[in-house]
């Protein structure tokens, strides 16, 4: 019904604009009809054939009704054909300027220029899906070069991520080669220090590549039910080597046995960056949580953990790729760990939020139960 009422402006132009040719049409033939039936054009060529040809006014009123009556209907035809192609031609030309229009707008369109596309107030439909796609362009053309510009912070984290733990890999490698002398246990420290060194880097490529993995739209979800409850007991006890270097707990507060269908390496990949996270802004000896909440049409998780509080201005760019709240980049990590949530999290229809307040900080994980 909208599209019907989009050009009703335009349609009656044209109807009152055809109305009128009709008119004119009409009117022009029969005055024609009506001067070569009657009236001073017919006096006036009976006048001039007995003139010209010296005949009397029968001979000349026979002579013309020979001439002109006789053909009235081609004539009256000849006359139609003749206005209405004339008329045609300023009807066309003045329907085309519609589309002459509509082609600037284009080209101003094509052409990025400044400013809002105008067109007649009866082309008001056209006008605004121009103006509408024009701004829907320059959106895109904004996210092209954001995109762009996390290409370019792409490389510039990358090659500072790598280049301090590869210097240093080099540089005791350098000293195990060049210290002839070098003891035994100071060997064994270098070598342990070059491994740990090499081992960051491999977690900081493994972390690019699966930044890029995630940010494909073609990714196919393996779903299968699981057991939630026993996956987080598992990520709790796997990290309690790091719990205890900061002498912190992990309590996990959940039913027994919550079942949930997800593609379970990823939705692991999820908790175990939420839980890493936690860790790393942790103050040393405090508490984490883990609460998982079963709905009757989703599944809510909770991580909580108690530090420094995230001003709001950060807080709203935690989930973006390689942001860290320790700008000076303290914490190393690359900045990826809550992106990937966040992707993983959507491609499973859910939600992941932020909030921090208090020293408080709460990462909130809504999944829809199927």
């Amino acid at each position: 019904m909208k599209n019907r009422k989009d050009f009703r402006q335009l349609r009656i132009k044209i109807f009152l604009r055809t109305i009128a040719a009709l008119v004119v049409a009409v009117s022009v033939i029969y005055i024609t009809y009506s001067v070569l039936l009657r009236g001073r054009f017919a006096d006036g060529m009976v006048a001039l054939f007995q003139t010209a040809l010296g005949i009397k006014y029968d001979a000349a009123l026979q002579l013309y009704e020979r001439i002109f009556r006789s053909h009235m209907d081609a004539m009256i035809l000849f006359s139609i054909l003749l206005i209405f192609a004339v008329l045609f031609y300023f009807y066309l030309r003045w329907l085309t300027r519609y589309f002459e229009t509509v082609s600037e707008g284009m080209d101003l369109l094509l052409a990025d220029a400044p400013g809002e596309i105008s067109l007649p107030p009866e082309l008001f439909s056209i006008e605004r899906k121009m103006n509408l796609a024009k701004h829907t362009m320059l959106l895109q053309k904004s996210d092209m070069l954001v995109a762009e510009q996390r290409k370019n912070d792409l490389i510039m984290y990358l090659a500072h991520d790598l280049k301090t733990p590869l210097a240093s890999t080099i540089s005791y490698l350098n000293l195990l080669r060049d210290e002839k002398q070098i003891s035994e246990e100071l060997r064994e420290k270098y070598l342990s220090i070059s491994l740990a060194k090499s081992e960051r880097l491999e977690d900081l490529i493994n972390e690019f590549l699966e930044i890029a993995r995630y940010s494909l739209s073609n990714i196919t979800l393996q779903y299968k039910e699981i057991n939630l409850t026993r996956l987080l007991e598992q990520l709790v006890y796997e990290f309690q080597p790091i719990l205890d270097r900061k002498g912190l707990t992990c309590r996990l507060a959940a039913a027994d046995d919550i079942l949930l269908k997800c593609d379970a390496d990823k939705m692991q990949r999820v908790f175990d960056n939420l839980l890493r996270n936690a860790v790393l802004y942790s103050y040393d000896g405090t508490e984490i949580i883990i609460e998982a909440e079963q709905g009757k049409d989703s599944l809510v998780l909770r991580f909580s953990n108690h530090g420094g509080t995230i001003p709001k201005e950060r807080l709203e760019r935690i989930f973006e790729q390689f942001y860290r709240l320790d700008s000076e980049r303290r914490s190393g990590g690359t900045g990826l760990g809550l992106a990937i949530a966040r992707q993983i999290v959507t491609l499973h229809k859910g939600a992941i939020t932020a909030e921090s307040e208090n020293e408080r900080t709460v990462f909130t994980v809504t999944l829809p139960v199927l």
